[in-house]
């Protein structure tokens, strides 16, 4: 909650805002960034519930419409929002090119684990078995669980609203660095949460939170499926089965987009308790709060199932 005042905080200081652009944003973090740095000046609405899978998510006539009339929209990236990436450019939008956040001036990306058990491997660009196409994976696209990549996620929303808004340039600055100063004080509390088990191994579902344990120092041991959540193999699940027994990892963790069947699978006569993480935000309201909120029911998560 004392996060979240200090965004209103700083809302209210801007004063009021003259209407802003009409703005889309895809999946609900960066629907939250968004409208963090929009503040007063509108809401972004928010294309993907956090109850789809962020790699398959569809489009339906009356979203391709939407996207077609938005003066901006906002998206990680072509190889994670994948069905939008589709559109990007093409003629049922207008020809209009959406905002990759991933390129962000600043943001750190991390590159793409290979197998099971992100054994050391090529630099080589992957594709994204997921999807079908040729699409190439040059970094995991989760760049987001960074709470410092938000920061420049934030900056770089604020330099494209103001382009589109040159009236409100001053408010996006100055709500952005107020996001930022909110990320501050998460991580901190994040970190803190973290502390008692961040040297206990741990198995997720598919390969998405390597920025965040990379920026909570945490032990991931393996993923059952992998960066783009393809169905794994019986290869790859006795693969994650050796590697559970091995590590003596205590969770494996499952996600609200996604069967369970395969997480059963994996624990089936061990030790191992099931947890769940969320990346995306299934259960959350959009809207400025969510990403920290987020974030830190990621690592009550964690603490809950590794510490229990």
């Amino acid at each position: 909650m004392r996060r979240l005042a200090l965004v209103l905080v700083a809302l209210l200081l801007a004063g009021p805002a003259a209407a802003g652009p009409k703005v889309i944003a895809s999946v609900l973090p960066v629907q939250s960034i968004v409208a963090a740095v929009m503040g007063a000046t509108g809401t972004p609405e928010l294309l993907f519930s956090g109850r789809l899978s962020e790699h398959v998510a569809g489009l339906s006539p009356r979203q391709i419409e939407a996207l077609a009339s938005a003066d901006l929209v906002f998206m990680v990236s072509h190889s994670l929002e994948f069905r939008l990436g589709e559109v990007d450019g093409g003629e049922a939008v207008g020809g209009k090119r959406f905002v990759e956040l991933a390129n962000a001036p600043g943001l750190r990306l991390l590159p793409v684990r290979q197998g099971g058990t992100w054994e050391a491997d090529s630099d080589a660009p992957r594709p994204a078995a997921s999807s079908g196409s040729n699409l190439i994976l040059r970094s995991d696209p989760h760049a987001w669980l960074d709470p410092e990549n938000a920061k420049a996620m934030a900056l770089a929303v604020a330099a494209e609203l103001a382009k589109a808004d040159p009236a409100n340039a001053a408010a996006y600055s100055a709500n952005a660095a107020a996001f930022a100063a909110s990320l501050a004080a998460t991580s901190r509390d994040i970190a803190a949460e973290l502390a008692p088990v961040r040297h206990k191994p741990f198995i997720v579902f598919h390969d998405a939170y390597q920025y965040f344990e990379a920026r909570f120092g945490l032990q991931a041991a393996g993923s059952i499926s992998d960066i783009s959540a393809v169905t794994p193999s019986a290869r790859r699940l006795k693969e994650i089965r050796d590697r559970l027994a091995a590590t003596g990892a205590a969770c494996v963790f499952r996600e609200p987009q996604f069967s369970d069947k395969y997480v059963r699978t994996v624990i089936e006569g061990s030790a191992a308790k099931s947890g769940v993480l969320d990346g995306l935000g299934a259960d959350l309201a959009p809207g400025p709060g969510a990403y920290g909120e987020l974030l830190r029911n990621l690592a009550m998560s964690l603490r809950a199932c590794l510490e229990g």
